[in-house]
């Protein structure tokens, strides 16, 4: 969602600083005193384009016309919420579910919009401890979840100065990509060379494995914690991510959420920028007039193949959503964006009156099982890439989001999700609860049964991060942008970062 910014500042001409060696952003019209942009796609980086493009539009007095089309029925992308038990007393993020204070557009955004926010953490009632990770074997650490001293201690006594050594690392890192969008380096024209001229690419060059070791972080720091944040955030471990994508993991600090849903302060951001939304709506090809703008050629969802498609011509086109998910053509002289492999992702939404079985993960039954449980590889498992990846815990991570009341039959449950490679079963579930199990493999949700309601998504979330030094480009042909190309440089700082947030790593500051 950076990329927006940069979007915006291109699309309104602003000029690069003349000492930066980079050319200046041209702004042109074609025969018209008010600009008209197309913005394909109403997720994070379709609606923060729409956003930031009409506040530089207005400071550089450039009048702009703003048509977003979306061939879903909402705006918000993967973030998005769903009803458990279909009451919508009971909203439930089933994608990006929060965001950390290093993400200052999305941070800032709840400010300027006036959107309530929570704290990202578990009900301290429920029995368990906060927080723990899972090899498939056994707990390596377990935590309270919250900012004690015994908590601390845990983690210097088995990680010596892993922990602190990591989050100097993170923020130096984090810090490298801040500097893209101030001067000199901002605006932009090229992603590999922004990346080389802030020190990026040799973080983007190695594993996560290589880059922690690179900088004198040994030890079961980065297999046991580090592994377990890119697992939860990406479903990638650790020898087949690149460095960027995962120090971004570990960056986790002040995780919140929108009261309601996440997907208000995209919705917030297109009613700001007065912007035209064209919901439901799927752009069926780009098309190069004669005078050099685009003609958009578009259907209602679902029926593109329809012999009579509307039509729309633009000055600038920003493709926000990955080409090749879009189905949408492009002009033959126009190179395709490449092809890359996208994580999918299966996310299981549950409810039920039991908590997870301490029998599952090997435990006493008088020993409670945490309430989130997130996942690393034991150490004689090698590590695989792709859906494979998941291994022998045969999951990413499991939490339990809270308590509610089950409005059918007034008695108190628990709200559960799921992060896998693929969809679990009937008996996995059951199992996971320790309820005996006789329905065969389908779920069945009735009042009277272990599993009450159940919701499945698979998304394809967002790509393998495998270390590169060069990158798609920003501007796919003159006036024909992609925010796209950020994917695979890095994904986190606008997804969420989960359960980690509430894993409790010491600060620098507090080691002094």
């Amino acid at each position: 969602m950076k990329l927006s910014i940069y979007l915006a500042a291109a699309l309104c001409g602003l000029s690069s600083s003349a000492d930066n060696g980079q050319a200046p952003l041209v702004y042109e019209q074609s025969g018209s005193n008010i600009k008209n942009v197309a913005i394909i796609g109403a997720g994070a980086g379709g609606a923060s384009s729409a956003y930031h493009l009409a506040k530089f539009a207005a400071s550089a007095g450039r009048p702009v016309n703003i048509t977003v089309f979306e061939r879903n029925s909402y705006i918000g992308g993967r973030s998005t919420t769903v009803d458990a038990y279909d009451d919508p007393n009971y909203p439930v993020e089933l994608g990006a579910s929060i965001f950390v204070e290093t993400n200052h557009i999305l941070f800032n955004a709840t400010k300027e919009f006036n959107l309530s926010t929570n704290a990202f953490i578990t009900q301290s009632d429920i029995p368990g401890a906060g927080l723990a990770v899972w090899n498939g074997e056994e707990f390596v650490i377990t935590q309270s979840g919250g900012s004690g001293w015994w908590d601390i201690a845990k983690l210097f006594w088995r990680y010596g100065l892993g922990p602190m050594k990591t989050m100097r690392l993170v923020k130096e890192v984090v810090g490298k990509f801040l500097e893209m969008y101030d001067e000199p380096a901002f605006p932009f024209q090229s992603l590999t060379q922004v990346g080389q001229d802030v020190g990026l690419l040799a973080v983007t060059a190695a594993t996560g494995t290589q880059y922690l070791e690179e900088n004198g972080i040994t030890g079961d720091f980065g297999q046991e914690i580090v592994q377990a944040s890119t697992r939860v955030n990406y479903a990638q471990n650790l020898d087949y991510i690149h460095g960027l994508e995962a120090m971004v993991s570990m960056a986790a600090e002040n995780a919140q959420a929108v009261t309601g849903g996440n997907w208000q302060i995209f919705a917030s951001m297109i009613q700001a920028s007065q912007a035209t939304a064209l919901l439901e709506t799927s752009v069926i090809a780009i098309e190069k007039t004669k005078h050099g703008r685009y003609q958009l050629r578009f259907s209602d969802a679902g029926t593109e193949s329809s012999a009579d498609p509307g039509s729309q011509t633009f000055d600038d086109v920003v493709l926000a959503t990955p080409y090749q998910y879009s189905n949408i053509s492009l002009p033959e002289e126009l190179t395709a964006p490449d092809t890359i492999p996208y994580v999918q992702l299966h996310v299981t939404l549950f409810t039920s009156p039991h908590l997870l079985s301490p029998s599952f993960f090997g435990q006493k039954p008088d020993n409670p099982a945490p309430r989130v449980v997130l996942t690393t590889l034991p150490k004689r498992e090698e590590p695989a890439s792709g859906s494979e990846g998941v291994g022998s815990p045969g999951f990413f991570s499991i939490s339990l989001l809270r308590q509610v009341t089950n409005p059918k039959s007034s008695r108190p449950e628990y709200l559960y999700k799921i992060f896998s490679a693929a969809p679990p079963n009937s008996t996995f579930l059951h199992n996971l609860l320790g309820v005996e199990h006789e329905d065969g493999d389908e779920i069945e949700e009735s009042k009277n049964r272990p599993i009450t309601w159940c919701y499945r998504k698979v998304w394809n979330s967002y790509p393998y991060e495998f270390p590169r030094v060069t990158f798609e480009r920003i501007e796919l042909g003159k006036n024909l942008w992609y925010t796209g190309a950020m994917d695979s440089f890095i994904n986190g700082l606008t997804t969420t970062t989960e359960q980690l947030a509430r894993l409790n790593i010491p600060a620098e500051t507090e080691s002094r």
